[in-house]
């Protein structure tokens, strides 16, 4: 055996560590018993604690030494492995491992007692959890440092690689006029679509059936992946051939999982299509979380927000639920699916006002790591900033802080990728355009033209490339707001019949 291929084995026995952490939390959100959690805990955090020690312990530094002294040693394959292995090394390896250990066991458990917290709508039950989340957090934060400029730029950079604060207050700042914009002219100007319809009962089985028929024509493979119950829907890659997906359910508000389980299917899609090449290495999954907020809010907003997309599902619809919808025809009901209007809830909010419930929380999550805040106040601040931004406030706290499960697990950086996503998805619709007739194949049989060039532009290259080399390949800019605001002018002046 050579030392690359050595090397390689080595990788691979740390990334099906990975698998089984993946696979014992996947199961800890869709089907374990309550009083699991921290049996489930201790597991996860072993499994987990052998998978970190394996990428920072001697053998792995003594991979590191090896090949960058012995560099013509590596295959052109290996040198790209290496890099991101080199990447992942250095990021981590200041980390001890008996602290990661106790971190993840810390998220663990702290999933089963953010839900508790969320039955009770009592942010006190969560409230400490979330505070030793935070505090180990800022622990690490110098050890992760390398040449970031504020704490949490090191954040960010774990998500997006190469993202700065500096960057997002600019394009944040520029996307936020924009819509403030829009919702003027729409508040002034529009004429509101009719909605009662979308309150209509519409069975989970029904619902079940027909968003899985539509994912299935989008391109996400159910025989590499499943759909399941949880509390907030999620995506997890075990690898390229079991991608799996998961949603809640609303009988009352059927567009909820609809949407939601087009979200998380672009989200799978893009792991079911990576180079098989990069199995079982630190490139086999997704570069960043803002190109996989691309390929899901694409998914979700670019294709689920397109006229012509539902002159072809919503029949199909209509036959699944027979005449639950009778009397709405197509463009009302496609206009009462564009409304706009204040939200409490990020996942519920609809396309128009949901860069804004980023930019609270990207907000918030500056100033619990660059400023310091009291984080007894946490739960006041996010009330006032919804209040602030969107003029409504929650009344209690399952509406506002403990509405997402980001925090639970330490996923801190990570909420600015959305809005990053949204932005990438535009622009790449905006290039997509250029090619073909996007509009034209969404009203068509046959969408597999849109997954191809998705594939061809993203998938494929797993995380071999960074974010930034990617939109600039497949759009031939850097990114470029302006994209996102354009496109949400054209579709909600429709909608609202502005001239």
């Amino acid at each position: 055996m050579s030392k690359e291929q050595e090397f390689l084995a080595y990788l691979k026995e740390i990334a099906m560590l990975q698998e089984a952490v993946g696979l014992a939390e996947w199961d800890s959100q869709t089907g374990m018993p309550d009083e699991g959690a921290s049996y489930r805990a201790e597991m996860s955090s072993y499994l987990s604690g052998m998978a970190f020690d394996k990428s920072t312990n001697e053998k792995m530094s003594g991979f590191m030494t090896y090949f960058e002294e012995n560099p013509e040693e590596l295959s052109d394959f290996g040198k790209e492995v290496y890099a991101k292995a080199k990447e992942n090394y250095d990021l981590n390896n200041n980390i001890p491992v008996d602290r990661f250990q106790a971190f993840m066991k810390l998220t663990s458990n702290a999933h089963s007692i953010w839900v508790k917290s969320r039955e009770a709508k009592d942010y006190g039950i969560f409230k400490e959890t979330l505070e030793e989340i935070i505090s180990m957090t800022k622990e690490f934060i110098p050890l992760w440092k390398k040449e970031e400029k504020t704490p949490y730029d090191v954040l960010l950079n774990q998500y997006e690689p190469g993202m700065t604060t500096e960057i997002l207050d600019s394009v944040f700042a520029q996307v936020k006029d924009g819509i403030m914009e829009i919702r003027k002219e729409i508040e002034e100007k529009g004429t509101a679509p009719q909605t009662d319809f979308l309150k209509l009962p519409v069975s989970k089985e029904i619902q079940k059936e027909f968003v899985t028929q539509v994912i299935e024509q989008l391109g996400y493979d159910f025989n590499k992946g499943r759909l399941d119950d949880t509390v907030h829907p999620f995506m997890l890659n075990l690898n390229r051939n079991d991608a799996r997906i998961t949603t809640r359910w609303d009988e009352t508000d059927f567009a909820m999982a609809t949407f939601g389980v087009i979200h998380e299917a672009g989200h799978g899609m893009y792991e079911q299509n990576v180079d098989a090449k990069f199995d079982y290495t630190p490139l086999a999954g997704g570069t960043s979380m803002g190109i996989h907020e691309s390929q899901s809010l694409f998914n979700e907003i670019i294709v689920g927000g397109s006229k012509a997309f539902w002159s072809k599902q919503y029949p199909l619809l209509q036959s699944l639920t027979g005449d639950t919808f009778k009397g709405i025809d197509n463009e009302t009901f496609y206009n009462g699916l564009k409304e706009t209007k204040p939200s409490l809830v990020r996942i519920e909010s609809d396309s128009l006002t949901y860069p804004l419930h980023i930019i609270i929380r990207y907000e918030i999550e500056k100033m619990i790591f660059n400023e310091d805040i009291n984080l007894e106040d946490l739960s006041t601040i996010w009330n006032d900033k919804y209040e602030e931004y969107l003029g409504v406030r929650p009344e209690n706290d399952l509406e506002g802080i403990l509405q997402d499960v980001h925090w639970s697990g330490g996923s801190f950086g990570y909420f600015p990728s959305y809005a990053l996503g949204y932005m990438y998805a535009a622009q790449l619709y905006h290039a997509m355009n250029k090619e073909m007739d996007v509009e034209e194949i969404l009203a068509s049989d046959d969408y597999s033209p849109i997954l191809n060039w998705s594939t061809k532009h993203i998938h494929q290259y797993g995380s071999s490339r960074k974010p930034n080399q990617l939109i600039m390949d497949a759009t031939g800019e850097n990114l470029n707001p302006q994209y996102l605001i354009d496109y949400m002018k054209d579709l909600y002046y429709k909608v609202y019949k502005i001239a």
